[in-house]
């Protein structure tokens, strides 16, 4: 506040107290009141505008929410509740069972009849009236039939009234219409010519219209959840599994739709469908019918037609129990043809046909693969299932334990697929360590695994990690009992692939993905190569290797020791190296030349295949040709992992210099070697990618800095003229000074406002505890007045009592 010291302190506090110390005792509080009345603190406003102005805003806003998509629509006015366009048409619509002059008004005599209680009619006449009129005196009923026949002519009477007054107003209608022409001095073919030619509708127009009339999108049946689907299959080879155990008992499938039905008079037998043609051509040879012919034919075409159906029964057993077979008619016609026969005939006649057709059935069913399986609770269970069975029988079984065993149709099924799991997983060890290996069932049965995996993620990496932990254990036993350990079975190498497969091998760390690259690493260097066998299966723990770290880009040294290792011992002149072998391999012994070929004819026949696993089981090879074709196929192998390496490291700084070695090696060994012709090209192609790029960053050089110029003690001089302002100064610069100046002038005067405000504010915060402390004393004190007070009292009471 500006003005004389005390006034604006005092104008000061007051203020204070209206703004700030309002806004500190409402600090706490949310709930405000404001009144958005419009016109309601306008002074400018008499009240009438107000009224007048907060009904248009309400009918302005009634207006946009009705018709907020109308287009081009008037506001139609409404008087008493009718529209104005319809009053100024006069359509007045003519009640036909009521009088439009006379309307609402009532007879005296139907008013008497009906309201008077026929006091009227049935007033008694005097003897002299009588007698005058000469009439007998009516009854009630004569009196009432007379009233209706009355009204009734009265309302016919009017009726034709009203319809001549419309047959005159038509009429008179058209003479107006004739006499308007003469008026206008037009005729009607004149009166079309002047007429305007209505514009055509424009592309919005046909547009708008096109959307009226545009169907309308229909829902559809909402998406079934995966506890609804798996409950429908299941339910599905439930009804499936029931007709193949009655067609294995021999029982009739149709036997409930066979039953004859109760058929009315009236029925037309129009559903009546006839199936094949019985009815026999009559032939003659030699002058005698051919019958027998006949029947040898049908009873052949009779046995192709039921092998067929036994065909297509095995290869589809969901089509046998199709409704629409008709086999209610064909039984029907044989039941009737049984009726027509004796006893004993028909049966004799379809004796052997029937017998055979039936054992087939039951043979067919019995060999079929049931719908139905209960979960197995051990590995002997699943084993007894899936053995004997061709892959895709054992596929189906798998997939049909997990429908009919959803973990939505009961409680215990999670647990019953978690172990299936672990079986399954089980039973993919057998089949690799079988003479020979099914690759091909395991491939299969990988997809289930993964199914599984999806479902109990849990459960299946706790099994995982339980084959893992025993293969390493095996590992580390046999290192202590004889000092170093032989490759694995093949077991554990389809575990560790499968472990890649079922689990993202991308993360940084994953409790399975991690124990498995760990295993693999040491096998790769505590497993010496001793055998083909040992080379083939280190080789797929290397193409294994890059398939966990395809994503992540891990780098493995123990892939570059090995692949080095290999192509060491893959070449024969090993004189000169410039680098060191590392355990498993040895520099010189038994085992350093197990991949050298020296036969020429063997490397001329060699073609580049596929490493079969099956060298990895302990397949050993029949001749010397084949032994050497194996090696060159391991090189092979080995220099497209070179090459891949390559591919997936040239991004680290230091690879070039890590692989260095491996470099050396195929250019001073392996590259002048007499190798087959495709060997040669990967060898070139991997040298390729091992070359080491030319560098194309500069080395870092410090930046040239400009030379600093010496100093000049020129004086700089400026003119004063009045003392303390500077005339050099220009317009632009003294307003920036005036800024400056008036800037930390309000900043100072601010800072001193809310050093002022917040010395009111402690000031009130102050005041109030000491209020409240004052408060909280006084009730101290009088808590205590009031705890002496009742402590005299008592004591005074217990001194009476003593004396007493």
């Amino acid at each position: 506040a500006v003005g004389q010291p005390g006034v604006s302190r005092a104008r000061a506090v007051h203020k204070r107290t209206q703004t700030l110390l309002k806004e500190y005792k409402e600090r706490d509080k949310s709930n405000v009141f404001t009144d958005k009345r419009f016109g309601e603190y306008s002074s400018t406003m008499s009240p009438e505008e107000k009224m007048m102005k907060r009904f248009a805003l309400e009918q302005q806003r009634q207006h946009e929410k009705k018709s907020i998509y109308n287009l081009n629509e008037d506001e139609e006015l409404t008087h008493y509740g009718q529209s104005l366009a319809d009053i100024e048409k006069h359509n007045d619509i003519v009640d036909s069972d009521s009088d439009t002059e006379e309307r609402g008004t009532l007879s005296a005599e139907l008013t008497a009849a009906h309201f008077g209680g026929g006091g009227g009619l049935l007033h008694k006449k005097t003897p002299q009236q009588q007698g005058e009129e000469g009439e007998k005196p009516r009854s009630r009923r004569e009196l009432i039939e007379e009233l209706i026949a009355k009204s009734k002519q009265e309302k016919r009477e009017r009726q034709a009234q009203r319809e001549g007054a419309l047959e005159l107003t038509e009429k008179l209608d058209q003479d107006w219409k004739e006499i308007q022409t003469l008026l206008t001095h037009r005729t009607p073919n004149s009166e079309n010519r002047d007429k305007k030619e209505r514009p055509k509708p424009d592309a919005y127009d046909m547009m708008v219209r096109e959307l009226g009339f545009e169907m309308k999108a229909q829902p559809s049946n909402r998406m079934k959840s995966e506890e609804e689907l798996a409950k429908e299959e299941q339910e599905r080879l439930q009804q499936l599994e029931a007709a193949r155990l009655r067609r294995m008992r021999g029982e009739d499938e149709g036997s409930e739709a066979r039953k004859p039905k109760h058929l009315s008079a009236d029925d037309l037998n129009d559903g009546f469908v006839l199936d094949k043609d019985d009815r026999r051509l009559l032939s003659y040879t030699d002058g005698k019918m051919s019958i027998e012919e006949e029947q040898s034919r049908e009873a052949s075409d009779g046995e192709s037609e039921e092998e067929q159906g036994e065909d297509l029964s095995e290869e589809d057993p969901e089509n046998s129990s199709d409704p629409d077979g008709h086999s209610d008619l064909e039984s029907d016609m044989d039941s009737e043809e049984d009726c027509g026969r004796p006893n004993g005939e028909p049966r004799q006649a379809l004796g052997k046909g029937t017998t055979s057709i039936g054992h087939r059935a039951q043979e067919a069913a019995r060999n079929q693969l049931p719908y139905t399986f209960a979960a197995p609770e051990s590995y002997e269970e699943l084993k007894s299932l899936l053995s004997g069975r061709t892959r895709e029988e054992q596929l189906v079984v798998v997939e049909r334990i997990q429908t009919c065993n959803h973990p939505s149709l009961a409680v215990g099924n999670k647990a019953k697929l978690e172990k299936l799991f672990g079986f399954l997983l089980e039973y993919i060890g057998d089949l690799a360590t079988d003479d020979p290996p099914n690759l091909r069932v395991i491939d299969k049965l990988v997809v289930q695994l993964y199914n599984l995996c999806q479902m109990f993620p849990d459960s299946a990496s706790d099994s995982i990690k339980f084959v893992l932990r025993d293969a390493m254990h095996e590992m580390e036993g046999a290192i202590e009992a004889r000092g170093r350990a032989a490759f694995p079975g093949l077991d554990v190498l389809v575990y560790l692939k499968i472990a890649g497969m079922l689990f993202p091998t991308s993360d940084l760390w994953h409790p399975v993905v991690t124990p498995a690259l760990v295993c693999m690493s040491q096998l790769l260097t505590k497993c010496p190569i001793l055998s083909l066998q040992d080379v083939v299966k280190g080789l797929f723990v290397c193409c294994v290797f890059l398939d966990y770290v395809s994503l992540s880009r891990r780098f493995i040294p123990e892939l570059v020791n090995f692949l080095l290792g290999i192509l060491y011992i893959a070449s024969p002149n090993k004189c000169g190296r410039g680098y060191t072998l590392v355990h498993p391999f040895r520099a010189s012994g038994k085992n350093s030349e197990l991949l050298v070929v020296s036969d020429k004819e063997d490397k001329a026949t060699w073609q580049r295949r596929g490493l079969s696993l099956h060298w990895a089981y302990g397949l050993k090879a029949q001749n010397k040709t084949e032994a050497n074709h194996t090696r060159l196929s391991c090189l092979a192998v080995c220099l497209a992992l070179v090459k891949g390496c390559a591919q997936f490291y040239s991004s680290l700084p230091s690879f070039y210099a890590i692989v260095r070695p491996l470099r050396a090696l195929l250019m001073e060994h392996l590259a002048g070697c007499s190798h087959p012709p495709e060997l040669q090209e990967l060898c070139q192609s991997a040298l390729a990618n091992l070359e080491e790029p030319e560098p194309r960053c500069r080395p870092l050089v410090c930046a040239k800095s400009k030379p600093e110029p010496l100093k000049l003690f020129t004086p700089r001089l400026v003119k004063v003229l009045e003392f303390g302002r500077k005339q050099g100064s220009s317009k632009e610069e003294q307003e920036r000074r005036r800024l400056i100046h008036k800037h930390k002038r309000e900043f100072k005067g601010a800072v001193r406002e809310i050093r002022r405000d917040n010395q009111f504010l402690a000031r009130m915060q102050l005041s109030e505890t000491l209020e409240r402390d004052a408060e909280r004393k006084r009730k101290v004190k009088q808590l205590f007045n009031s705890l002496a007070t009742q402590e005299g009292e008592w004591k005074a009471l217990k001194r009476k009592k003593f004396k007493k």
